[in-house]
C-alpha cells in the first residue's frame, strides 16, 4: 500500500510515474470509502486527485502555497498533506474540516469555504513573498474552477494579478464537455512545445533584441507579439486570460499524470502571470458519482456498491422540501413569481420551480451580488422574485441587499436556505449571521416559520407583502407542531401557551423547543408563556410592553447570534435586562446539527434548565 508511507509530499518525488498512479488510485479508493461513512463532496475530490498529486509533486510545500478556491475539492490534498490518519473523522465534531483549514494545518494557506477568492488571495500572498529576502521566496499557486469564473470577485483578482504582473500560477479546472475535444495530441504538443524551458529561453531572447533593436512602436515588434497569440488562438480557449495579462497553457488531461507533471514542471518556472488550464473528471473512478455529479457533489453517507443513500429521501419532509412544494403551488396561481438561484438549484429546491416553469427561473451561477441586483430589475418591473440563497452565502450580497432592494423598498423574497446550525461543513457555512446582519437595515422584514405548516402560510404572506422581506428556515426535517395556527399579519405574534411565572419570546426553530421546555417546567409546578415571535423585525411591540409590564422574568430564543440578534432587540425596544438564548460571538466548527444544538443549549432540556437557574 503505497499510500501508508506517504506521512507528507516529500515522499512523492521517491516515487515513480507508475507508482503515483497507483497511488492515485488508492486515494481515490480511500476518498470514496470514508465519504461513504462521513458525508461529504465527493465528486469535485474524486476530479481532483491527480492534480494534487501534480501540484505537491512539483512545488515545495508548505513553503510553496497553493490557495484552493472554495476548497470542497481538497480532500487529497488533505491525504498528501499527513492527515491521512485522521480522514475517518472527515466532517466529524473535533474532526477534519471538510475544507481547508488554517488551524489544521500549514498546507492549509486559509481557511475557506465561499467561492472566487482563491486569485485574490494568492495575490495578497505574492506582493508580501516579494518583499520578503531572496531565501524566503516561493511559489504561489491559486486553484480554481469553471464555477468560480461565474464570480465577479475572481474577475477582480485575475485582472489585477495581470495589472502588477506578479509571478502567480493560476490553475483553472472545468470539467465542461465542450473543452474536453481540445484534449488532444495537437493541443498536448503545442502546450509541450510552448511550456519548455528552451522556447520560453528563445521567447525571451526575442522580446529582449526587439525592444533594444527595433525602433519603438514598429509593426515588426507587435507583428512579434500577435504571432504566438494568433497561433494558440487557433487552437485553444486562450485569448481571454491572454488579454488579462496572463500566459495560457492549456486545457491538459487533469486526469493524466503521464502529461500534467512535466507540463506543470515546466510551467511552474516560468515568471510572472501564468493560467495553466486542465479538464477533469467529476466523480472520476467512482461510476455512480460520475453519472451523477451534482447528487455526489455534496452526497449524505451512501453505499458504494450501488451509489444508494443510506439517508431516507427527506425531499417533502425537510424545510427546504417544503419551500420547494409551496413556491410550485403558487407560482401555479402568480404568473410573476420568478425564482433566482446562485449555482444551487437542487440544494435550495428550487429544481423542481426550474422543471415546472423553465421560463421564471433563473440561475446565474455564483453570484449571489448579481443575484441580489438582478432580482432588483425584476421587482422593480412589477414581478415577484424569490431569491433562494443559503444564509451564509445570502452576506456576499450585503451592499446589494442595502443598496439595490432596501434603499428602493423592492418587494425581493429572501428565501434563506441553512439558517442557523448547519453542520458538518463547518464555520464557513453555518448560517448564524443573518438576523444580525440584516435586522438593522431599513425597510427589511426578517420572519420565520416555527413548522411545516406555518412555513406554508408566510411564503404566501411574504410574496404578497411586496416589500424586501428574508425568510429564515433550518437544514433539518421540518416539524409537524400541535397548537393551531393564525393567519400571518406583519409584526404580530402568535402567543402559543399561557404562564404567570415568566415569558420566552421565541423564533422560528427555537419555538418547539422551547414550548417543549415549558410543558416540562409546567410538570414540576413552574409556569411560564410561550410566544412565537414570527418576527424579528419588525417586534411585535404591543406584546412584548404588555409582557414587560407584566412578567419579572423575559426570556428570548434565537438560533443565530446573541450579538445583535433578536434578543438585543427586545432588549433595547423594553429597556430592561432580557435573559437571551442564542449563539456566543465565536465561530461554530463543524459537527452533526444534533451535536452542536447539545453544545449551544438548545434542545429543550437546556432550556428548561437555563429559565429554572435563572428565576
Amino acid at each position: 500500500m503505497l499510500l501508508e508511507k506517504i506521512t507528507s509530499p516529500g515522499e512523492l518525488k521517491k516515487l515513480s510515474g507508475e507508482e503515483l498512479v497507483a497511488l492515485a488510485g488508492e486515494i481515490r479508493q480511500r476518498i470514496i470509502e470514508v465519504v461513504s461513512v462521513t458525508g461529504g463532496h465527493l465528486a469535485s475530490s474524486l476530479g481532483t486527485v491527480e492534480l494534487s498529486i501534480a501540484l505537491h509533486y512539483c512545488l515545495n510545500t508548505p513553503k510553496d502555497k497553493i490557495v484552493w478556491d472554495v476548497g470542497h475539492q481538497c480532500y487529497a490534498h488533505k491525504i498528501l498533506t499527513g492527515r491521512n490518519k485522521d480522514f475517518l473523522c472527515l466532517r466529524q465534531y473535533n474532526g477534519l474540516s471538510g475544507f481547508p483549514s488554517k488551524d489544521e494545518s500549514a498546507y492549509d494557506s486559509f481557511t475557506t469555504g465561499h467561492s472566487s477568492t482563491a486569485v485574490s488571495l494568492a495575490l495578497g500572498l505574492a506582493c508580501a513573498r516579494d518583499g520578503l529576502p531572496k531565501e524566503e521566496q516561493h511559489k504561489v499557486v491559486a486553484v480554481i474552477g469553471d464555477g468560480s469564473l461565474s464570480g465577479g470577485l475572481c474577475f477582480e483578482g485575475l485582472n489585477n494579478v495581470g495589472h502588477l504582473n506578479k509571478d502567480i500560477l493560476v490553475i483553472l479546472n472545468t470539467n465542461e464537455l465542450s473543452i474536453a475535444p481540445n484534449v488532444g495530441a495537437l493541443s498536448t504538443y503545442l502546450n509541450k512545445l510552448i511550456s519548455m524551458p528552451i522556447y520560453n529561453r528563445f521567447k525571451g531572447s526575442l522580446e529582449n533584441f526587439a525592444k533594444s533593436r527595433i525602433p519603438k512602436g514598429s509593426r515588426l515588434i507587435k507583428l512579434a507579439n500577435k504571432f504566438e497569440e494568433g497561433l494558440k488562438g487557433l487552437f485553444v480557449p486562450g485569448m481571454f486570460f491572454e488579454e488579462l495579462g496572463f500566459r495560457y497553457f492549456g486545457p491538459f488531461d487533469g486526469n493524466n499524470l503521464n502529461t500534467l507533471i512535466p507540463n506543470l514542471k515546466n510551467v511552474i518556472n516560468i515568471k510572472g502571470p501564468r493560467l495553466f488550464h486542465v479538464v477533469t473528471k467529476k466523480g472520476k473512478g467512482y461510476a455512480p458519482a460520475e453519472n451523477e455529479p451534482v447528487r455526489f457533489h455534496s452526497a449524505a453517507p451512501f453505499e458504494i456498491k450501488t451509489g444508494k443513500s443510506l439517508q431516507r429521501d427527506a425531499f417533502g419532509k425537510s424545510y427546504t422540501g417544503v419551500f420547494s412544494e409551496a413556491l410550485v403551488d403558487l407560482a401555479r396561481e402568480n404568473a410573476k413569481i420568478v425564482a433566482i438561484t446562485a449555482a444551487m438549484p437542487e440544494g435550495t429546491g428550487l429544481d423542481k420551480f426550474r422543471d415546472n416553469f423553465r421560463e421564471r427561473f433563473f440561475d446565474v451561477g455564483i453570484a449571489e451580488e448579481h443575484a441580489v441586483c438582478f432580482a432588483a430589475g425584476l421587482a422593480r418591473e412589477g414581478q415577484h422574485p424569490v431569491v433562494a440563497i443559503y444564509s451564509t452565502f445570502l452576506q456576499r450580497a450585503y451592499d446589494q441587499i442595502i443598496e439595490c432592494v432596501a434603499l428602493q423598498n423592492l418587494g425581493v423574497v429572501f428565501a434563506l436556505d441553512r439558517a442557523g446550525l448547519v453542520g458538518e461543513d463547518g464555520p464557513t457555512h453555518q448560517g448564524v449571521f443573518d438576523i444580525a446582519y440584516l435586522s438593522h437595515i431599513p425597510n427589511i422584514t426578517i420572519a420565520a416559520p416555527a413548522d411545516a405548516e406555518e412555513f406554508k402560510g408566510l411564503l404566501k404572506f411574504a410574496i404578497e407583502l411586496n416589500r424586501p422581506i428574508a425568510l429564515r428556515y433550518p437544514k433539518c426535517a421540518a416539524v409537524q407542531s400541535p397548537w393551531s395556527k393564525e393567519p400571518w399579519k406583519l409584526a404580530r405574534a402568535q402567543k402559543l401557551k399561557d404562564g404567570k411565572e415568566f415569558l420566552i419570546f421565541a423564533f422560528g426553530s427555537m419555538v418547539l423547543p422551547c414550548w417543549e421546555a415549558a410543558l416540562e417546567l409546567d410538570r414540576q409546578g413552574i409556569s411560564g408563556t410561550v410566544v412565537n415571535a414570527r418576527f424579528a423585525k419588525p417586534l411585535d411591540e404591543q406584546l412584548l410592553r404588555e409582557a414587560g409590564r407584566n412578567f419579572k422574568f423575559i426570556f428570548t430564543a434565537e438560533e443565530g447570534l446573541l450579538k445583535g440578534g433578536m434578543g438585543s432587540a427586545v432588549a433595547d425596544m423594553l429597556n430592561r435586562p432580557v435573559i437571551k438564548i442564542g449563539l456566543p460571538e465565536e465561530f461554530v466548527p463543524c459537527g452533526g446539527r444534533k451535536i452542536l444544538l447539545e453544545r449551544y443549549g438548545f434542545t429543550a432540556a437546556a432550556i428548561a434548565q437555563r429559565i429554572k437557574e435563572n428565576i
